[in-house]
């Protein structure tokens, strides 16, 4: 089992204003092995529910985490309160939403802009 200060507690806001945590994982894990907790963690009462890690991003102080990346790497670097939570922000972004919507993109008609100074 791993020492006391190798574990972070962190929890999850997520976008209704509902938390998901506190847990406490090692900060060796990945920001993938945390978005796979998350979803087996997550409230089945939700309208969106993610199916895999991709459709999760975290957020933490401003910056969108990187799958591969370990706790430890993600933790703020201003000063937390001893014995509290870091608190990350979960957006939820189904890829077959993502794709249809860059479909649609496509799909608009193209129209043309001409500026003529005289």
């Amino acid at each position: 089992m791993p020492e006391e200060e190798d574990l972070v507690e962190l929890k999850f806001r997520l976008y209704d204003g509902s938390d998901i945590g506190p847990i406490r994982y090692s900060s060796s894990a990945t920001v993938a092995m945390v978005k796979e907790r998350i979803i087996s963690e997550w409230p089945k009462d939700k309208k969106i529910i993610p199916k895999v890690a991709n459709d999760v991003k975290l957020i933490s102080g401003g910056k969108i985490l990187e799958n591969q990346k370990t706790v430890a790497q993600c933790r703020p670097p201003f000063g937390e309160l001893p014995g509290g939570a870091v608190t990350m922000h979960v957006v939820v972004q189904p890829s077959s939403a993502k794709s249809k919507t860059e479909k649609k993109v496509e799909e608009l008609p193209k129209k043309g802009c001409s500026c003529t100074i005289l």
